[in-house]
């Protein structure tokens, strides 16, 4: 019995009907992912080159160790700091309702599986009523704090943002946070309102609370009541982003003010909104690249220089959502996702307060 050896020898042996170069790139993800000991199969029957169905790998034959590195890039924030572009959230599936005192372990036992899956970072907020489980799972995943990426935001407690990301800090463990958000503007009743809150941003930034500090929902009418006083201006907007929702607007918005943009609620096309105009196009690109549907729309807000938030309470799920960073879309099928998008309207989170609509 020989070791297979190379990407073309797991090809042949599993008789895949991808392309050369995308099995190529998936066993690169893979030697990069697992220290594969020693791969042996059984001699086939008749010669293997002659069989038209090649028997599957059998399962003990793989020997793999759980030393796991997928490399997340990065995008470059306008003060300089550097954020992963693909992050754990702990809010949707673990937003708690109840007493925040009621610690949720499978909340803590997932983000600390998304640290072992290495997801460095890692988004909070007080809202969520999840930053003590947050902070549980960082103190007891073992990763060194200068590895981590830690986002969280204040809403409940605006009035007073000092005392907020004090509150916050003792929650995470932390003496600090990467990223500080106004989580939403809509409780402002004012352009004051907003400015005298980043006023405050801006004095734990120079504190050392937090490295950088940003927004989240804001719309542009809501940037423009801060921007014009800024100190620091914010460095980022994190807002719902994915085909149904592009935003083109804000997105330039973004752009021409030097404000990278977060996403969250990647998947809803595929979760909230399916049977759509996408849905032939995403199964489509999935076979091409030998992934999920789920990965393709991960990979197209990572295309566009969006930090891409998502959550899963499943471990294999969530490391088959590192396999976006493996890949590439072409530019032609990045556009098409967004001309397909564009003839569905979908906003899944702050319609009323945006749109005016229940």
């Amino acid at each position: 019995m020989a070791p297979i050896k190379s990407w073309k020898d797991i090809w042949r042996l599993q008789g895949s009907d991808t392309t050369a170069d995308r099995v190529e790139q998936l066993v690169h993800y893979a030697e990069k992912r697992y220290r594969i000991h020693q791969i042996y199969r059984h001699p086939p029957q008749p010669p293997f080159e002659e069989c038209p169905h090649p028997p599957p790998l059998q399962k003990h034959n793989w020997e793999v160790m759980a030393q796991i590195s997928t490399p997340v890039p990065r995008l470059k924030l306008s003060d300089g700091a550097s954020i992963p572009m693909l992050g754990y959230g702990t809010g949707t599936a673990w937003y708690k309702t109840g007493d925040e005192s009621k610690i949720d372990q499978a909340c803590i036992d997932s983000v600390k599986i998304a640290t072992n899956l290495d997801f460095t970072h890692l988004d909070g907020a007080e809202m969520y009523k999840t930053e003590p489980e947050l902070g549980t799972a960082i103190k007891e995943s073992g990763k060194k704090r200068e590895d981590l990426f830690i986002t969280t935001k204040v809403h409940q407690s605006v009035g007073d943002i000092p005392s907020a990301i004090r509150a916050s800090l003792k929650k995470l463990k932390l003496d600090y946070v990467d990223l500080y958000l106004i989580h939403i503007p809509f409780w402002a009743t004012s352009d004051d309102d907003l400015s005298t809150a980043w006023s405050q941003m801006e004095q734990l930034k120079e504190e050392g609370l937090a490295k950088s500090i940003g927004v989240s929902n804001f719309q542009t009418t809501h940037l423009d009541a801060i921007l014009p006083t800024a100190k620091y201006p914010p460095v980022i907007n994190q807002i719902e982003f994915h085909p149904y929702l592009s935003q083109p607007d804000l997105i330039a918005y973004h752009k021409e003010h030097n404000i990278a943009t977060a996403g969250y609620a990647p998947l809803i096309p595929i979760t909230k909104s399916p049977d759509g105009p996408l849905d032939g196009y995403l199964a489509g690109l999935a076979k091409k690249y030998a992934v999920s549907e789920a990965e393709i729309l991960l990979r197209w807000n990572i295309e566009q220089d969006v930090v891409t938030i998502t959550t899963s309470g499943n471990e294999q799920r969530l490391s088959d959502y590192l396999r976006c960073c493996t890949f590439k879309l072409t530019p032609k099928e990045v556009q098409d996702i967004k001309e397909k998008g564009s003839q569905r309207h979908f906003r899944g989170f702050w319609k009323a307060k945006i749109e005016g609509e229940a």
